[in-house]
């Protein structure tokens, strides 16, 4: 299931903007692996959050990657990753549970929830700032 919506996000069909698809090389063959994932914008920048913590593959292909991977919806796009201090994820991780519903089961807070209920987890839950090379 996952492949099939990595190729849908990746292509933006049929999908709202904020789904996109992260490609990364994978730390163990060096190949490039997909993953779908939704883009959360707070106060004017981009994030990617991992709803699975810590253990996501993804998490450790981009830490093992130092940080360098490409987004795509619609079109392909060179990115770096920088991973946010567990201090300023609270935020962000409220932000992410509004735009990603399916990522509601696997975070134990309420999308309405205060901040405080968020600061509590925010060390389980990596977040990723996204960042574009200048043109």
């Amino acid at each position: 299931m996952n492949r099939f919506s990595a190729v849908q996000f990746r292509a933006g069909l049929l999908v709202p903007s904020n789904w996109a698809t992260l490609e990364v090389r994978g730390r163990r063959t060096g190949r490039m692996v997909s993953c779908p994932l939704v883009v959360a914008r707070y106060e004017g920048r981009d994030y990617l959050v991992s709803m699975l913590g810590t253990d996501a593959n993804w998490v450790a292909n981009v830490r093992a990657a130092g940080g360098d991977a490409s987004l795509s919806h619609g079109r392909r796009e060179n990115i770096h990753l920088s991973e946010v201090a567990v201090q300023d994820r609270p935020p962000i991780l409220r932000r992410y549970l509004e735009k990603a519903p399916g990522a509601r089961p696997h975070i134990p807070v309420d999308r309405h929830a205060p901040l405080e209920a968020f600061e509590a987890i925010a060390g389980d839950y990596p977040v990723f700032l996204v960042t574009r090379p200048a043109p």
